[in-house]
């Protein structure tokens, strides 16, 4: 992945996000070695088609991209590196990798735990990009991405998680948090063909 030229004045980003809107993707680009990836895994495929069409049209859009992936362990992880592992690991896990590779343009964050805002710069990049309502992408739907929904609503961010651009390991499980983000958190599930990216009011109409 190319290098970004450095923002002016010390900033974290040297742009504003389109519509206040950032697409955050969480944990799609993977080598798929941890327990319990070979049930996700098959999940994670399915979706990474509608997740690159709606990545496509964020960019399209001037809405940013940003990546949050586990540290896997060590603070020395390296994000770039860990596209390439998964390029080169090969089978479904190559092709997500080869569906959403980030490019020069985009973001990343990396996490020790489920949230991407714990002990990450995510708040702050989303400040210095001046974001007010955050995509939700990635798996797993009922883990990484519930965690990081709650923590962005305690920030008083809008959120909506695209039903058809997040999973878990079963169908079962999936139902039950696009439940409990509809019912409980009062979260937009709309799909992501549906949710409008042009100027700041947007937002995802409920179906």
């Amino acid at each position: 992945m190319a290098s970004r030229p450095r923002p002016r004045n010390g900033a974290l980003a040297d742009e504003r996000a389109a519509g206040q809107t950032a697409l955050l993707v969480i944990d799609m680009i993977s080598v798929w070695d941890f327990p319990d990836a070979a049930r996700l895994l098959p999940h994670a495929a399915r979706i990474a088609p509608a997740v690159a069409r709606l990545r496509r049209r964020c960019l399209a859009a001037g809405v940013p991209v940003i990546y949050a992936n586990d540290h896997r362990g060590r603070w020395r992880s390296d994000f770039p590196a860990l596209v390439q592992q998964a390029l080169a690991a090969g089978g479904e896990g190559a092709r997500i990798a080869g569906l959403l590779a980030p490019g020069e343009q985009d973001y990343f964050v990396l996490k020790p735990q489920q949230s991407a805002f714990h002990a990450t710069p995510l708040a702050l990049l989303l400040q210095h990009l001046q974001v007010r309502r955050l995509l939700l992408a990635g798996v797993a739907s009922d883990q990484c991405i519930l965690a990081t929904a709650i923590a962005a609503r305690m920030r008083d961010l809008e959120v909506i998680v695209p039903r058809d651009c997040t999973a878990t390991q079963t169908a079962r499980r999936q139902a039950m948090v696009l439940a409990q983000f509809d019912t409980v958190f009062k979260l937009s599930t709309t799909p992501g063909p549906r949710i409008r990216l042009a100027g700041a009011s947007s937002r995802g109409t409920r179906p």
